[in-house]
This record gives structure tokens, C-alpha cells and sequence, in this order.
């Protein structure tokens, strides 16, 4: 995976060899706000560490860049510090991991009219005239490989709970790509799927929830690592034994681990790592240092982890 980020990072850096209005001249220094939400789970919690790491690695390498980075614990937060990002700090490149899509969208914009370059991450805008360039995993896969997988475990036919992350652009993508696998396969019944906010806690009342008022479930997708964790603690306390699997996503080193030794109920998991921030920080500065803007969108690919392949995203010093 990380062979395949490095590969598209070079690539982008290839590709943005024209300026832009309001381009960085390649003299210029260049300060670099980052936008992210505060660690309050565990992808979120590689999200700012690799957002940290950047800013060290990035700065060390580069003595014309400044990179100022703040975590938000919501919507309205990280837009009071989009604000002070340029009237204080006085940007003139942002990277934005968005806590909201659309309460995020018009403050963006406000940025971006300021003449800042800015570049959004995973979460995407609900108007992409707000940005100049958006770097994401692969979203659409992220829903369709567990619903491939799903659907050919339980051989076509079986009852479904999903657990949902928060409304944003990105989990749309994932359960519109997730359903429209699923609706070539009359047999599979979606009992429900509520938002459960990629939280543990969240997603263990959820699946509670769900233990009790449906009497039989095959499977769970539970659309992100940390929620699978709740869902299992939810399906131990309840000693169901009817659920055969429960997909979780993003290749956590806790939920590959459990891939890896055979765990009854994690057969398999998708990749989304959260160093695509890193990445996206990366490629943003090295390319406004050099007058340069980066293609418009750029997808990292999502791959279907199972037990033959799991020792490859297995990254045990990871806080992820």
C-alpha cells in the first residue's frame, strides 16, 4: 500500500507542473495551515499523527515552509479556526480533513476566495468550486468490497445490519457503492443501518439496538475498524452465535491482527489508511514551494484484505 501512495504522490508531483491565479512563485515561503478533527477515534487518531509527522518531516526539509496544524472536536470549531488560520497566521495554503461536508463547505470557500490554495481530504465539500485539488482513498471501493465479499460468504441470500459513519460526501459514496452491489442480490436483506459516527461507543448501542430487535442476522457491516469493535463487544454481551461476519474497513492494525490469527467473526477487512494525510500535506507544499498546483482529484485505491494477504498491512508500530 504504501508502495502504491509513493507511486501516486510521484505521479501528482509530475502532473502539477502548471501555476495557477494565485500560484506560490517558487521563492516564496509558503505557511501551510492543516485542518483536521481532534483524535476521537482511533482512525482520527492516525489522522493527527500523521498529520504531526508531516509537519516535522516537511519543515526539516524545507526552510520556507511553516505548517500549522489544528484539530477541531466539531463543525463549528474548525471553522472559528479556518478564520484564524488566515487572519492570524496568515495562510496561503490550507489541507483540509473536514469534520462536516456541508457545514464545512461555505467557510472552505470563504478561505479559498482569500487566495488560498486548498486542498481537501476524504471528507469532500458539498461544492467543489470551494477547492483547488481533493485527495481521497478510493471511497467507492470501500463500499463495494464488503458487499462483494458479503454477498459471496453468504452464497446470495441472508439477513444484513449496517452501521453508517457520519453524514459526509465520502460515507454517501461508501453505502451508494455498498447497496448497489447488494442490489444484485435479491436475497440479501438490508435490515437496517443507522449512523453510528465511526465511534466504539456509538456502534455498540447501535448493534445493541439492533441484537434486540431482530432475532436472526448473518452479517454486519460495520463501516469502519473502530465501530466493529463495538459491534463485537455488543454481539459477545448478547451471546448471539447467529452472526457469521462482521466487516469492519480501514486495515487497522488491531482488526489485520485478527485477520491474520483467524478470528471466528473477521475473516476480512478493506485498506484506507490514514497517512493519505500525510501524503496530502506532502504533495500540497512541495508543489505550492514550487509555483505548482496538484490535478484536480486523486484517489488512493482501497484493496480487499483477507488472511493471505493481511501480513502486508500489518504495521504494528502504527497508532492506527
Amino acid at each position: 500500500m504504501k508502495q502504491v501512495i509513493r507511486a501516486i504522490g510521484a505521479g501528482m508531483l509530475a502532473l502539477g507542473i502548471l501555476g495557477s491565479a494565485g500560484a506560490a512563485r517558487a521563492d516564496d515561503k509558503v505557511t501551510l495551515g492543516v485542518a483536521i478533527p481532534t483524535a476521537d477515534h482511533g482512525f482520527t487518531g492516525g489522522i493527527v499523527w500523521w498529520a504531526n509527522k508531516a509537519k516535522a518531516d516537511l519543515e526539516k526539509a524545507h526552510p520556507n515552509l511553516k505548517v500549522i496544524v489544528k484539530t477541531a472536536a466539531g463543525a463549528p470549531e474548525q471553522a472559528n479556526q479556518l478564520q484564524d488560520l488566515v487572519t492570524v497566521n496568515k495562510i496561503n495554503a490550507l489541507v483540509i480533513f473536514p469534520f462536516e461536508s456541508a457545514s464545512l463547505t461555505q467557510p472552505v470557500a470563504q478561505v479559498k476566495k482569500k487566495g488560498v490554495y486548498v486542498t481537501v481530504v476524504d471528507r469532500g465539500l458539498t461544492d467543489t468550486s470551494a477547492q483547488d485539488a481533493y485527495v481521497a482513498g478510493d471511497n467507492t471501493a470501500f463500499g463495494r468490497i464488503p458487499a462483494e465479499y458479503l454477498a459471496k460468504a453468504l452464497d446470495g441470500k441472508g439477513d444484513i445490519v449496517a452501521l453508517r459513519g457520519i453524514p459526509t460526501t465520502l460515507d454517501n459514496e461508501r453505502w451508494t457503492a455498498f447497496t448497489g452491489v447488494l442490489k444484485g442480490y435479491p436475497n440479501i436483506k438490508i435490515l437496517d443501518a443507522k449512523y453510528a459516527n465511526w465511534n466504539r461507543d456509538d456502534a455498540f448501542k447501535v448493534m445493541q439496538d439492533y441484537l434486540t430487535r431482530f432475532k436472526h442476522i448473518d452479517a454486519v457491516w460495520a463501516a469502519d475498524d473502530d465501530m466493529a469493535v463495538g459491534v463485537l463487544k455488543a454481539i459477545d454481551q448478547a451471546r448471539r452465535n447467529d452472526i457469521k461476519i462482521v466487516f469492519g474497513g480501514a486495515g487497522s492494525k488491531g482488526m489485520v491482527k485478527n485477520v491474520m490469527d483467524g478470528a471466528p467473526l473477521i475473516k476480512a477487512d478493506v485498506s484506507y489508511s490514514p497517512k493519505f494525510i500525510y501524503d496530502a500535506i506532502k504533495l500540497t507544499a512541495e508543489a505550492r514551494l514550487k509555483g505548482e498546483k496538484l490535478p484536480a482529484t486523486t484517489i488512493i485505491p482501497s484493496v480487499l484484505i483477507t488472511k493471505e494477504n493481511a501480513k502486508d498491512f500489518y504495521f504494528p508500530d502504527s497508532p492506527f
